[in-house]
């Protein structure tokens, strides 16, 4: 019988991170916690004290996933020209603005300065590939890993060629985010967005909807959340859900019994807030009183500490993660 190899981080011992924001940073301590030397690019003169600090923030999370953290930024180094930076790296993860003529002219130089192995990750949260990779001599190097924030802890991302990504470049995709510990999930077609960013569009419309309309508070539409359909869809998604609210009959007796009326009464009366000026006073309103008494880091932490909690649970923390690298450091 044939096995498949089980992807390991023994390819990747150089990578670059451009873009030392939340996102970079949370990429860079996931990598430096798996042995993976770091090296950011980012043009901010003040970028190796925020990084630093951001690396110190998520180490917790990152030791309670049960990877090593104390010389953490051994490996770490920081280079402000970006064609310097990607010489000699094994993975470029790019994490630069939402800005489609930026994202062009940073992978034109790091197309030309990155090496030919090099595997090229865009973190891009709604552009596709397609257009980004229009200026690269060779598109079918590139690829979308979206990562859902925070990268270092949830598990998906969401691997998105274009148009003239290659197959292998995919599957080296798939493979490198296996061996981080992450979850990756390929996508069949290019969608802006791609899907996890239009589901949770999706329901924050209805979210700020259902505030704007004083139907409940920020707090107790959170709370609603996280007691019902938010535990239901940690363990089974929508399609599961429904299919299993179908009984014996299935998704398909769902549709027929519950799905149709749904269709006809409550899709047409879904709501379509504007961040005009009275919603957005009202969310900020709300926002300070639910969430104002703390600070973002001691809200994001305690997240974090729930979140990892939740994983466990689900079975969705690391198994082994010294399977996933030759030489994490203690």
């Amino acid at each position: 019988m044939n096995h498949t190899p089980t992807p390991t981080l023994a390819p990747y011992r150089r990578a670059a991170i451009i873009g030392g924001g939340v996102i970079g940073v949370s990429w860079a301590g996931l990598l430096l916690a798996r042995g993976v030397e770091v090296v950011v690019n980012d043009p901010r003169e003040d970028i190796e004290d925020l990084v630093r600090a951001g690396l110190d923030e998520i180490a917790p999370a990152l030791a309670d996933l049960g990877l090593p953290t104390g010389n953490l930024a051994a490996g770490l180094s920081f280079e402000a020209d970006l064609a310097t930076a990607v010489a000699g790296v094994d993975v470029v993860q790019e994490n630069g603005p939402e800005r489609l003529e930026l994202k062009r002219e940073i992978w034109r130089t790091v197309e030309d300065a990155a090496p030919a192995h090099a595997l090229l990750a865009t973190s891009t949260s709604s552009i596709p590939a397609t257009a980004i990779a229009a200026a690269l001599r060779r598109p079918e190097r590139l690829v979308v890993g979206h990562p859902f924030n925070p990268p270092h802890l949830v598990p998906l991302v969401e691997v998105v060629p274009g148009e003239k990504t290659s197959e292998e470049t995919v599957e080296r995709a798939r493979d490198f985010y296996t061996a981080l510990g992450k979850k990756p999930q390929v996508l069949r077609k290019e969608m802006p967005g791609f899907v996890a960013n239009r589901l949770q569009s999706a329901m924050f419309r209805e979210c700020v909807y259902l505030v704007a309309q004083g139907v409940v508070t920020e707090q107790e539409l959170d709370e609603i959340v996280t007691s019902s359909i938010g535990l239901r869809w940690a363990v089974a998604g929508p399609f599961r859900t429904f299919h299993l609210g179908g009984g014996p009959g299935g998704l398909p007796q769902f549709i027929e019994h519950l799905g149709r009326g749904m269709e006809r009464d409550m899709w047409p009366a879904l709501g379509r807030p504007s961040f005009d000026d009275a919603t957005v006073a009202t969310l900020t309103e709300q926002a300070d009183d639910a969430f104002g008494g703390a600070s973002v880091g001691d809200l994001a932490a305690e997240r974090d500490r729930a979140q990892i909690t939740l994983m466990r649970a689900l079975r969705e923390t690391p198994d082994d993660t010294a399977t996933a690298t030759d030489g994490a450091r203690a």
